[in-house]
């Protein structure tokens, strides 16, 4: 099917800035939304959508031009932070950098938007902090309540903003990772952060970082969730006029480049840091404000597309079996777009038990469990290839008995047991 189900109208103004001067720079075709998993029964009512990114030639902001309704793509969101472990170990990491460089004292009260599980806030619980979250999702709604942790079962903006607000509850703390991608109504997101991010009280946001999605060909971080990709000048833009300062961003490699910025009010008394301006001038040395980048980027994806594509048909002539690892978000846009199905992927292996024993969205391949699969493949596609070192360790043996990982980005590559620790 072409197109089903409920639609925003085609985006004409830019997200952030609102202007109209919006350039296309990549088509990715028809797509399903990558987080519906259908079944043998509902493969054949699938919903497909418009799937093309745009920038806007005034900021700089990256947005896509339509979308499906946020309830669509959030309520039964099946996504499980604590199912991937090097999420979970930055996620430690993050909370202890953050507590000892702002100098938290016990008790200070945390919210985190976009909670899902609550791994982040335990985290933060661990270190002696008091914690609540902030989160529609129906599915892990329960799983962050089994850890004790109160959730707001709402979408962050300024309504709920408001209402968090009138409690008076002295949050000293708001968090929002992998959070502000998704955003139809940023400026109803800023006016509600505005509402609670007031004297001292810190915001810490953390996105995939568009220069290295730039840099590394990584167009399958953009999918139907991803309403936004970030970099950090058309942020300090928006968040200029809400009359919040982003006072130090850090870079993180996990997903395959990441920043963390931290935002205060115009009256709080921290300082900004050097690194701000020195990684503004690093994005514009790099052209994220020039539209060719974009342009030249959407023609290397193209030919690592077809790279990608050549390489697993001729395996597949030479009688090769191949497991997708992992049947992310990511995943999804990538084989989508590729046109890679069941003819050259044999099955794709998960630990979410929200995506076990369905198929992928669109390209209709077997999802099963990890610990059902006997007889290794000949070759794993990592399709979670932003975890490539964890799956490298968890996989050695498989590598050492001459297995092979087909690896996506920069380049299409092929890793065997040479890159395992020994």
């Amino acid at each position: 099917m072409q197109s089903q189900g409920p639609l925003v109208s085609k985006i004409t103004q830019c997200i952030n800035c609102g202007s109209g001067n919006l350039e296309r720079f990549i088509d990715l075709g028809y797509q399903p939304n990558g987080n519906h998993f259908p079944s043998d029964s509902t493969v054949h009512n699938e919903p497909r959508f418009p799937f093309a990114m745009c920038v806007c030639k005034d900021c700089w902001q990256v947005q896509i031009e339509q979308f499906p309704s946020e309830e669509f793509m959030f309520l039964n969101h099946p996504y499980i932070t604590g199912l991937n472990q090097p999420v979970v170990s930055h996620f430690k990491n993050l909370a202890r950098q953050v507590v000892l460089k702002y100098s938290l004292e016990p008790n200070t009260l945390v919210l985190d938007i976009g909670a899902n599980d609550g791994t982040l806030l335990s985290e933060f619980k661990e270190l002696g902090m008091r914690v609540m979250g902030i989160d529609p999702c129906k599915n892990t709604n329960s799983l962050i309540s089994e850890k004790g942790i109160p959730i707001c079962k709402s979408f962050f903006d300024e309504n709920s903003a408001a209402a968090l607000e009138s409690l008076n509850l002295g949050i000293k703390l708001i968090t929002a990772t992998a959070v502000i991608y998704h955003l139809s109504d940023f400026h109803g997101f800023m006016r509600g952060l505005a509402k609670l991010v007031k004297n001292d009280v810190l915001f810490v946001g953390q996105c995939v970082y568009m220069k290295d999605v730039l840099e590394k060909l990584q167009f399958d971080h953009f999918y139907h969730e991803h309403i936004m990709m970030h970099s950090l000048t058309p942020l300090k833009r928006i968040f200029d006029e809400y009359g919040l300062r982003i006072i130090d961003i850090d870079f993180y490699d996990i997903h395959g480049g990441s920043f963390a910025f931290t935002a205060v009010s115009k009256e709080s008394s921290f300082e900004e840091s050097p690194s701000v301006s020195q990684a503004i001038n690093a994005e514009r040395d790099a052209g994220l404000e020039e539209i060719d980048t974009y342009h030249r980027f959407a023609k290397g994806v193209e030919a690592n597309r077809d790279a990608l594509v050549d390489l697993m048909r001729q395996l597949r002539q030479e009688g090769k079996s191949i497991y997708a690892l992992g049947a992310p978000l990511k995943g999804s846009t990538l084989c989508n777009y590729c046109g890679l199905g069941t003819d050259l992927i044999d099955y794709a292996v998960e630990v979410n038990p929200f995506k076990i024993g369905k198929l992928t969205p669109g390209t209709h391949i077997p999802v099963i469990a990890e610990s059902d699969v006997v007889n290794q493949p000949d070759y794993y596609l990592v399709l979670s290839w932003n975890f490539l070192n964890f799956f490298k360790q968890k996989y050695s043996d498989f590598l050492r008995d001459g297995g092979k990982f087909i690896v996506p980005h920069p380049v299409v590559s092929i890793v065997g047991d040479e890159t395992v620790s020994k």
